[in-house]
């Protein structure tokens, strides 16, 4: 999933992954290092939170997808959350960790500080 900012305008793309990059000549793309302004995203810290990461293969994706979603749909439903992202698959199986974050960001409540989540779960 690629996000693309067309006068200031987002949309999502889901063509195919094999798209030539001369196809998004002179579109602006979001990749995961443009969602936080300032330091973490939401989702990168309710991530951090529900610690999703195991492997960390699939996370820029599920994160992207995540952000895509909350953007079209902000308080999304579980079956909702499951369906946006029941194209990126997690081999390490956090999908319920998925959800939580997702809810999490979705809920309005921010993420505890990163070094607050390390500390509970030790």
């Amino acid at each position: 999933m690629i996000e693309l900012v067309v006068n200031q305008t987002r949309r999502r793309f889901d063509g195919d992954p094999a798209t030539p990059l001369a196809d998004l000549k002179g579109k602006s793309i979001t990749t995961i290092e443009g969602l936080g302004a300032k330091g973490l995203h939401p989702l990168q810290a309710a991530w951090i939170e529900h610690a999703v990461p195991q492997c960390g293969y699939c996370q820029s994706g599920q994160i992207m997808q995540a952000a895509s979603l909350l953007q079209s749909k902000p308080h999304p439903s579980d079956s909702e959350i499951d369906s946006a992202m029941a194209s990126n698959l997690c081999r390490c199986g956090t999908y319920p960790r998925i959800r939580a974050a997702i809810r999490l960001v979705a809920s309005g409540r921010k993420a505890a500080p990163a070094n607050a989540a390390k500390q509970d779960r030790s």
